[in-house]
């Protein structure tokens, strides 16, 4: 199964998972993971472009993924991460690695991470190679694979 493949996989199985409910994940250590890794994602290049950070931000208020959750709440996690990446970006990405790996010894809440990261990784349609680097440091943070998400 090709790369491209893989990913739209992980997007339909993102979807199915909304639909069963996400709601299941709906803790501060979840969204905290999340958000981090939403911010991490933005900031793939070295630096967040405001065009970015608003579309990914939007894109958190608007999504039926995370319908089960308190979307501004969510938001201002999203947007407190970007400022703190934006800040010192070595500290920042360290902070925000940390974040995401509180989930780590949750399989099911660790994937679902990484499925939701991918989601808005891809939501401008491009997946470049910088947001695939930080894309397997988040994988690795939550303990898993990047082959089990066809990133080698």
């Amino acid at each position: 199964m090709g790369f491209l493949d893989r990913l739209k996989e992980m997007g339909q199985q993102a979807s199915t998972q909304a639909q069963e409910g996400w709601n299941r994940f709906n803790n501060a250590a979840f969204a905290d993971a999340t958000m981090a890794a939403c911010a991490l994602i933005a900031a793939a290049d070295g630096k967040i472009d405001q065009t970015e950070r608003s579309r990914t931000a939007q894109f958190i208020t608007t999504s039926e993924k995370l319908k089960a959750f308190n979307v501004s709440d969510l938001r201002s996690k999203y947007e407190q991460f970007c400022d703190v990446i934006s800040r010192d970006f070595d500290f920042g990405k360290i902070e925000l690695i940390q974040k995401v790996s509180r989930v780590a010894n949750k399989p099911e809440e660790a994937r679902a991470v990484v499925q939701l990261a991918v989601v808005i990784a891809n939501a401008d349609g491009d997946f470049s190679s910088d947001e695939q680097r930080v894309m397997r440091e988040i994988i690795y943070a939550l303990k898993l694979q990047p082959t089990e998400f066809g990133l080698a």
